[in-house]
């Protein structure tokens, strides 16, 4: 398993591609169709994908753009130099250079990424990102899976960073981080008006370092300080067990994330739990951030016989769909699908898919709503920008991003819950779940 860590913690990505360019004067590409919400401190990979030949083709009329102003179809884009008046910018620059008091602060290499930066920022796209060459070197560390941290998965919302989930039996979740948290300071320093990157740099230290989060949970004005050991985070990717209950057997499979082997190990785990009579399958799938989208297509594919899976809108042309493969496991047994605030991405587009085919129940709450696929550009002098290209919709149409999933059951799991090992969700999926006659009085 690859892990990585970008910009605020560890993200999953559904691609990944690194294009190779013998002449430096022409910027890279790094395709990354991101399906977490965005960074994992300490866990995460680079996804598998099946756009070569759309990626080989995007990369020609991507050079033709950045420096003829040609979109590949014959049309010239216009100019921004003709469009916006630029000599703003060089003018600020001027003066920068002709009054400010302290000159030797003065770097321009760091002022044109400030610039550049601010440009990327002033989309209001907290995924489109743009990284200095020191913070793209990190970002491509961490996919080699050298870099420690925290274990939770951070998004930027309106202004604020915020907890996605922390990943299950990491140092985030043991210490009492939960999703919707607003990290306000790190050690003292504040946040506000700091990028997910500026998070991500000093939440983010070695294994063994302390670092303390100042935090607002959700509905509660009152700030709470968290103290969180850094260590290296490995997380299995699924877990599972029997259940024999009053009301009936079921086989209970916990998806922690969407990686390499998550296919084959629930698979696995449903040979296993299928050598007993159940009465029902529970995936579960809260604090899963998400993965590879071909993995969520495999488990998807496990449970249909046919149909779609998600589809993947661009700005243009007709959106691409996946399938499922037909050669499912199991299309018989109640299922049911436990989520939360923190399940994203391919956990969504799993949850998504059952729930439009009406396969599974969905129960727990509202999901995260990441629905939305980065590509990474390598720009000369070694930065990068991440840009969102797509989204993600359910079979039946639904934006991911836009909506998430809401689930067909609601239930709530209390902080009080947690902490005393009681589950009222997974109570709930057994009960929605019981057999017919055993729910008759």
């Amino acid at each position: 398993m690859h892990t990585w860590e970008n910009d605020a913690t560890l993200s999953t990505q559904d691609g990944k591609y690194l294009h190779h360019n013998n002449n430096m004067k022409h910027p890279t590409r790094l395709v990354t169709i991101a399906l977490l919400p965005i960074l994992t401190l300490a866990l995460g990979m680079h996804l598998g994908s099946r756009y070569e030949m759309q990626r080989l083709q995007s990369k020609i009329e991507e050079l033709e753009f950045l420096f003829h102003g040609n979109t590949g179809d014959g049309q010239i884009m216009g100019d921004p130099a003709e469009e916006v008046d630029t000599s703003l910018l060089w003018a600020v620059w001027r003066l920068l250079l002709k009054h400010h008091i302290h000159p030797e602060n003065l770097k321009p290499t760091e002022m044109l990424y400030g610039a550049v930066s601010g440009m990327v920022r002033a989309v209001g796209d907290p995924y489109s990102v743009f990284m200095t060459p020191a913070e793209n070197k990190q970002f491509q560390q961490s996919l080699n899976g050298t870099l420690q941290g925290i274990g939770a998965e951070l998004t930027l919302r309106e202004g604020n960073i915020i907890v996605v989930a922390p990943l299950k039996g990491s140092p985030a979740a043991k210490a009492g981080l939960l999703p919707e948290d607003v990290i306000l300071e790190v050690n003292g320093q504040s946040l506000e008006g700091k990028t997910l990157q500026d998070a991500v740099q000093q939440i983010r230290g070695p294994k063994g370092t302390q670092v303390k989060l100042t935090i607002r949970r959700k509905d509660d004005w009152n700030t709470h300080i968290i103290t969180i050991t850094r260590q290296q985070i490995d997380i299995p990717s699924v877990e599972y067990k029997y259940m024999q209950t009053g009301s009936g057997s079921y086989g209970y499979i916990a998806i922690n994330q969407f990686a390499d082997n998550t296919a084959d190990e629930v698979r696995k785990a449903l040979q296993e739990l299928k050598k007993e009579s159940l009465d029902g399958i529970i995936l579960d799938t809260r604090y899963n951030g998400g993965g590879y989208l071909d993995r969520a297509v495999d488990l998807v594919s496990m449970f249909l016989m046919q149909g779609k899976v998600v589809s993947v809108a661009r700005k243009d042309g007709e959106p691409e769909v996946h399938y499922v493969y037909g050669r499912p496991i199991d299309t018989t047994t109640p299922l049911a699908v436990l989520i939360n605030e923190g399940s994203a991405s391919a956990s969504e587009i799993l949850a998504g898919a059952l729930q439009d085919h009406e396969r599974a129940i969905i129960v727990g709450k509202k999901s995260f709503g990441k629905g939305t696929v980065q590509e990474i550009f390598e720009m000369p002098g070694g930065a990068s920008v991440r840009i969102t290209v797509a989204k993600w919709l359910t079979p039946n149409g639904r934006d991911l991003g836009q909506e998430g999933i809401d689930p067909d059951i609601e239930a709530e799991r209390s902080i009080e819950d947690i902490e005393n090992e009681r589950d009222p969700q997974l109570d709930a999926a057994i009960e929605a779940l019981m057999p017919q006659e055993n729910t008759e009085d």
